[in-house]
């Protein structure tokens, strides 16, 4: 699985976690010198908290397209500090 944002690899792996319809990536897959951290943060009944990255590139910035769980419920722990993006902003194929 490929993850694709302005002709850029945001992460690349054949070891995804699919959950919810998400691809999440392992975290030595990412490509992090186009994410940076954000502030925000929403909360899942079952996973958890979930934190979030910008994409940033040549100027370009798309906010919160980007999620990961650093600690995740019991259920959810194999995704532990996996990214997954937007696929409204990202490109994520096979």
């Amino acid at each position: 699985m490929k993850a694709i944002w302005n002709d850029t690899v945001l992460a690349e792996s054949d070891d995804t976690v699919v959950v919810e319809g998400n691809h999440y990536f392992p975290p030595e897959s990412l490509n992090k010198d186009h994410l940076k951290k954000s502030s925000h943060r929403t909360t899942c009944p079952w996973k958890g908290k979930a934190h979030y990255y910008d994409l940033v590139e040549n100027g370009d910035r798309a906010e919160n397209a980007a999620w990961y769980y650093p600690d995740p419920s019991d259920e959810a722990s194999e995704i532990k500090d996996h990214v997954a993006f937007y696929t409204s902003q990202v490109e994520v194929t096979e």
